[in-house]
């Protein structure tokens, strides 16, 4: 069995992180599938989904070493096509991944106590994200 519903999310700009777990736990439980995978995927090349414990220093954390490994700046090849500010986005979103895949067990996401499914945007400027969640079971 499938089923697939889509989540729609506003966000401020880079570093804004949002918990998604309880939504996605929602559309599992809204499914009626007991036994499977449920699969969250961010429709967009500069936001990622993750899993990480959301807690407010983590919230910071996450973000901070990104923009270490991956800085802001206008030294790389696609803001030198582009102008928009926005690679190092890019890059990021695709370090992290715009996917990740959860076993469900009674109907209930099988998580860890300190594991919470998050949104990270990463472009530079807000945007309406689309977050496609598949449960298939």
């Amino acid at each position: 069995m499938l089923y697939q519903k889509e989540i729609t999310l506003s966000t401020h700009g880079h570093k804004d992180m949002h918990r998604l777990d309880d939504l996605i736990q929602d559309i599992v439980t809204e499914s009626d599938i007991e036994q499977g995978v449920v699969h969250v995927f961010n429709v967009g090349s500069t936001a990622c989904i993750g899993m990480i414990e959301f807690e407010p220093g983590l919230e910071k954390d996450l973000p901070k070493i990104l923009d270490t490994l991956i800085p802001p700046g206008r030294f790389y090849g696609h803001e030198q096509a582009w102008h928009d500010g926005n690679t190092h986005s890019h890059l990021q979103a695709t370090m992290m991944g715009p996917d990740l895949t959860v076993p469900i067990r009674g109907q209930s996401l099988v998580l860890g106590t300190w594991q919470q499914i998050i949104h990270l945007e990463c472009d530079v400027k807000p945007r309406t994200r689309t977050i496609i969640v598949t449960v298939m079971g």
